[in-house]
């Protein structure tokens, strides 16, 4: 008896094993071995369509992450509009980057049908369009499945705002066992991208009973901020690193330096104390900007991440399969 409960003991810890597989660099080297190239041609020819599809896929990888874990739930489309990319923090998020993945999905699914989930190549396209301007390039951990929830009402509590100070900020990213390094250098994203001057406004007009501006930007720059926002029309797009607009560097964090971080949550990372050494040391060493951005890619990347049987292998991104 004691060795029948033996052998099914052991059988339920391999099966155990199987739900919480780890994520691997060469998961598809037998099922898909071409996968990381297929999805970088996929990228490439979007790139050479716009270049919002860096910004739009880095931005959607991240956003996909903050809700359910990595596991591609923000590329659901829902008729009823309830679908996790329908929240109000996930609206302004461009399409491009929602095609880069759709694109690639279909380029996979002609060589390796079935075999590659929508969660993976997301987190491909990520990394590939980091290295294509300009940043550092790293291998990818795989084996991620597609997820099975993806609802709008779970989506405010996960995104960090605008208006965040630090201590904010690092509750967000705490969750996910991002450590306040990681939640920096992963703001150095920044360095690519948009946002809209009803983002940032506050900063501009009535900051506080003391000052109209905000004192910790830049007076050159409120006023450049200022007269680009002038008109009544709050979504005009204002670019987030005004120096290097389309290479990933660390510029991101010369302009935190020089006042010039354009959302309060951009800020406060140089006006804090807490976290204004780090900024330091990323401004005035890429090499070292760059390690740790990488560190927390693919620390972010294995958030709440689905493997062995959870989740699903989509055959449409944009919908679950049953």
């Amino acid at each position: 008896m004691s060795s029948w409960r033996g052998l099914c003991f052991l059988v339920w810890i391999m099966l155990i094993g199987q739900c919480q597989a780890q994520l691997k660099e060469n998961f598809y080297s037998s099922t898909c071995p071409n996968v990381e190239s297929i999805v970088n041609q996929a990228v490439s020819k979007k790139l050479r369509q716009t270049f919002t599809t860096i910004p739009a896929t880095l931005r959607l990888f991240l956003h996909d992450c903050f809700v359910e874990g990595c596991d591609a739930s923000i590329l659901i489309t829902s008729s009823d509009r309830d679908a996790e990319r329908d929240a109000e923090e996930n609206l302004s998020l461009p399409g491009d980057g929602f095609d880069t993945v759709i694109k690639a999905k279909e380029a996979v699914e002609a060589k390796c049908p079935g075999v590659v989930s929508c969660a993976d190549i997301l987190a491909i396209a990520a990394r590939d369009v980091v290295r294509m301007a300009g940043g550092p390039s790293f291998n990818v951990e795989l084996g991620r499945r597609d997820g099975l929830i993806s609802k709008a009402s779970r989506v405010a509590e996960k995104i960090p705002k605008p208006s965040f100070n630090l201590k904010q900020l690092y509750s967000i990213f705490s969750q996910l066992n991002l450590t306040q390094l990681d939640m920096i250098a992963l703001s150095g994203g920044h360095t690519l991208g948009v946002s809209h001057c009803d983002q940032f406004s506050n900063r501009l007009h009535s900051f506080s009973s003391s000052a109209q501006t905000d004192p910790s930007l830049d007076p050159d720059y409120a006023r450049q901020l200022t007269a680009a926002c002038s008109d009544s029309d709050e979504s005009t797009v204002i670019i987030l690193d005004p120096e290097t607009p389309q290479i990933f560097d660390n510029m991101y964090f010369k302009n935190l330096v020089a006042g010039k971080g354009l959302l309060s949550s951009d800020q406060v990372l140089f006006s804090d104390p807490a976290s204004q050494p780090i900024v330091r040391d990323f401004a005035n060493s890429p090499g070292e900007f760059n390690v740790a951005f990488v560190a927390g890619m693919r620390k972010l990347g294995r958030s709440g991440v689905k493997t062995g049987r959870q989740g699903e292998l989509r055959k449409d991104c944009t919908a679950f399969n049953s």
